[in-house]
């Protein structure tokens, strides 16, 4: 599995975390090993640049995904393929973090995971599949750690 961190902010955080719990949840949900993703970390005013220019939306917000080759999950005997594109902001993640940055970041990484293998959450019964998903991923990940 090849995962490529960029950190464009200035934030200080535990990459190697944030690298480790996007390959769980690639593994977990059946995704080729040989597959790409990207992660990269920006400040607020780039991630407004981009929610504005992908999303149509004013203002910051934690985490944006781009999904590239629409791989699905337990997709693996189709071969390797890109996943996609995460941009988290730690500083918008910071404000909101219940548990700490890190884990506000490793959450807001299976977030946008899940979200580059087509889940959403736009619909109720959505919504509700995709955050008991991205809760179990955390949770066994942080188990596995142990």
């Amino acid at each position: 599995m090849a995962i490529e961190l960029s950190n464009e902010s200035k934030f200080t955080c535990d990459e190697a975390a944030l690298v480790s719990v996007a390959d769980f949840t690639i593994r977990k949900m059946g995704i080729h090993p040989d597959s790409d993703l990207s992660i990269t970390l920006v400040d607020e005013e780039r991630i407004e640049e981009l929610h504005i220019q992908w999303m149509d939306l004013p203002g910051p917000t934690d985490v944006l995904s781009f999904p590239m080759d629409e791989l699905k999950p337990f997709s693996f005997a189709d071969g390797p393929g890109i996943i996609g594109d995460i941009v988290l902001c730690p500083q918008f993640a910071a404000k909101q973090a219940k548990a700490g940055v890190d884990a506000e970041l490793a959450l807001l990484t299976i977030h946008g995971v899940l979200h580059c293998l087509g889940f959403d959450h736009a619909e109720k019964e959505e919504e509700i599949e995709m955050f008991a998903l991205q809760e179990e991923c955390l949770q066994e990940w942080q188990e596995q750690k142990k």
